[in-house]
């Protein structure tokens, strides 16, 4: 389907370097990065709006790195949304078909038929101004749908909105890929929309591609200790690797596998338990510490857990932070899986 080739591109404050991935058919494929790291210029390189300083653009084996956007077959969706203000619903939608000289009652059948879908059949009539955000977004898919695209592009499309919102439309995203087959490229910072609708994602930061794979597999397995950071590994350690141990100021580690040497391990917080006292698991590593920070994320608290000077990030609910009644100074027990150890 999508093919990028070593596209390179100094424009602003934004550098991509040597980006090569693919997409293929019926594929939702996240570019997933924070901001800054080139994830809009890729997006727009892709769509025509910008020239490469180096690198190919093919689709479906065709070379389209010089084609004008309205030639490359492709949607793109750009994170305002870009609809016009003077045009009701129904025109906005119906826009793209209109300057393909689509015959009017195709036009009318179509537009009826993804608003349908979209569940928006009853704002045809509106101005964009008259409607909430999570409705400008539903018309901004809509009108990039309906002409059929071979690809949609679509560029942080949830981050102006609500979360209850935008889990909404997650969801609502699922099933519209399930009904209408689409192929989509999608940019975000968000965690939860690469988890919900990725097939595949790549890891972007600092303009460069660092890890491409299937979701959980990237997500689990970041392949350095820059892609784990990012991704949320917040427990990074260092020491002295001994077979299927780690040594670290006094205490021992055990690992998933055997390493030797200087090495450095991952564990994401959320893989980590806390206990009052010794649990009976199949968990291989637990250690007594002393709670340092106790910290509020809204839905979660993050506690740190100081053990002989090694500090062990956990993510626990509240109801879990009264019944405990963990506060700085209370002693806790940390444990977790030897499966839960990434090394670097």
């Amino acid at each position: 389907m999508l093919k990028v080739e070593g596209v390179s591109k100094d424009w602003k404050e934004f550098k991509l370097r040597d980006v090569t991935f693919d997409v293929k058919e019926k594929e939702h494929f996240i570019i997933l990065g924070p901001s800054g790291a080139g994830k809009t210029v890729l997006l727009e390189i892709i769509a025509g709006i910008i020239d490469p300083d180096k690198g190919k653009i093919y689709l479906n084996g065709e070379d389209i790195t010089d084609y004008p956007p309205e030639k490359r077959g492709l949607a793109y969706i750009p994170q305002n949304y870009a609809l016009f203000p003077n045009m009701t619903v129904y025109d906005n939608i119906a826009f793209g078909l209109k300057i393909r000289k689509t015959p009017k009652a195709e036009i009318e059948r179509k537009v009826r038929e993804i608003a349908e879908v979209l569940g928006i059949k009853h704002l045809l009539h509106r101005k964009p101004k008259t409607l909430s955000g999570g409705e400008q977004q539903r018309v901004a898919i809509a009108r990039a749908l309906v002409i059929e695209p071979e690809l949609i592009l679509m560029d942080e499309p949830f981050a102006n909105l609500d979360v209850q919102t935008r889990s909404r439309l997650i969801r609502e995203m699922k099933r519209w890929r399930k009904e209408l087959g689409f192929t989509a490229l999608h940019v975000t910072h968000s965690f939860e929309e690469a988890v919900s609708l990725g097939d595949r994602v790549g890891v972007m930061l600092s303009g460069r591609l660092v890890q491409v794979g299937e979701v959980s597999e990237v997500f689990s397995r970041p392949k350095s200790e820059e892609v784990a950071r990012f991704l949320g590994f917040e427990n990074i350690i260092e020491g002295e690797a001994n077979g299927r141990f780690l040594e670290v100021d006094g205490i021992r580690i055990e690992l998933p596998r055997e390493a030797q040497g200087r090495i450095r391990i991952g564990v994401r917080p959320e893989d980590i338990i806390l206990s009052l006292s010794p649990i009976r698991s199949s968990a291989r590593n637990e250690f007594r510490g002393t709670v340092e920070g106790v910290e509020d994320l809204g839905a979660l608290v993050r506690v740190t857990v100081n053990v002989q000077d090694v500090r062990f990030r956990a993510f626990i609910t509240r109801s879990s932070l009264v019944e405990m009644g963990i506060e700085e100074g209370k002693e806790v027990y940390v444990s977790f899986k030897a499966s839960a150890v990434h090394i670097f």
